[in-house]
């Protein structure tokens, strides 16, 4: 067991150290790298295929629109993506960002200023996410069970704190409204505040120790031990920060919309998992980029952009948006047994 110290603990050196490397890392690096350019050569093929297709897509309206589509979904995604790599799993993420609309919502109708209102909604999250990483690190749980029953029990909270109708959240101030609704020059905010988050925990990602540990302990949480990482300390982290990302995402849609839906996010997790998945992160942990997760958010967006453009039926786009999950599942379980 002593001699697994040296081994760990070399597994600890910088990224940077490991770019030209032929090991399992140098491997890695290399087959994300291919994965993200793939989908960005993806992604131009089918901007340029429904140029032709439609002769709406490439308006502004419909550019905005997508935009307005993947950003905030894109916030949930940084924070699901992050918490693969550690090698956890989150399904309650519609759930619970459906809860910070309801919370925020059902506040502000009872006389709560809003943005004190989304404050303790997002705090209200953050412990939701607190509650789940206790239950994965202290009791000893997987994620999967954990994530699955928060997400039937803020649902219900969901239903049950608003007998199941939407909030019309009509006298929103206007000041509020514009996180959600307005622009800076031609830029909507949700854009903006979308790539302020992408860019800090993307630089966060590939940059600080703090997050370098989130990748150890997802590739090998054995050895992470043994060289002295707090896994747990690391999962209860990503798991808290998972539901945190979800809040301040709901808080956005809440002003967005100007209502508070309870039943809003269902099936958000298919597409925020399968976004990290396509983009390179490992069901398994130990491997993802944000980068590639926001690529693989823009695709979804662009498809489910094209299917409604071209009348595809609402069915049809459910059997597509499963097929493409399921494909995406399939190449991250072919890659880990050619890394294994």
């Amino acid at each position: 067991m002593m001699m697994e110290r040296p081994v760990a603990a070399a597994a600890l050196s910088s990224p940077s150290e490991h770019r030209g490397a032929t090991g399992p890392l140098g491997v890695a690096g290399k087959a994300l790298r291919m994965r993200e350019t793939g989908l960005i050569l993806i992604i131009l093929a089918l901007f340029i295929a429904m140029s032709f297709a439609s002769p709406y897509f490439l308006t502004w309206t419909n550019m905005r629109a997508m935009a307005m589509a993947f950003a905030v979904e894109g916030i949930v995604v940084v924070g699901m993506t992050i918490l693969l790599i550690s090698g956890g799993i989150d399904l309650s993420v519609g759930s619970v960002t459906a809860l910070a609309m309801v919370i925020a919502g059902l506040l502000f109708l009872n006389g709560m200023d809003p943005w004190l209102a989304s404050a303790i909604a997002i705090a209200a999250c953050t412990a939701t996410g607190a509650i789940m990483g206790f239950f994965v690190t202290r009791v000893g749980l997987h994620h999967f069970i954990v994530s699955l029953a928060v997400m039937v029990i803020a649902r219900g909270l969901c239903l049950l704190g608003t007998g199941g109708r939407p909030l019309g959240l009509y006298e929103l101030p206007e000041s509020f409204k514009f996180i959600g609704q307005g622009s800076i020059g031609p830029i909507p905010v949700v854009l903006v505040v979308f790539v302020v988050v992408v860019v800090a925990f993307d630089f966060m990602l590939r940059r600080t120790t703090m997050f370098r540990k989130v990748f150890y302990t997802g590739s090998n949480p054995k050895a992470a031990a043994y060289s002295g990482i707090q896994t747990k300390q690391v999962i209860f982290a990503t798991t808290t920060l998972c539901s945190a990302l979800c809040g301040i995402a709901g808080i956005i849609y809440m002003a967005r919309f100007g209502s508070a839906q309870p039943t809003f996010g269902i099936g958000m997790e298919l597409n925020v998992i399968a976004a990290a998945v396509i983009g390179g992160a490992s069901l398994s942990g130990g491997t993802g980029t944000i980068f590639g997760a926001i690529l693989g958010t823009i695709l979804l967006s662009v498809v489910s952009s094209s299917l409604a453009l071209l009348d595809v039926s609402v069915y049809w786009q459910d059997i597509i948006r499963g097929s493409i999950l399921l494909s995406a599942v399939t190449i991250d379980h072919y890659l880990n047994k050619r890394r294994g």
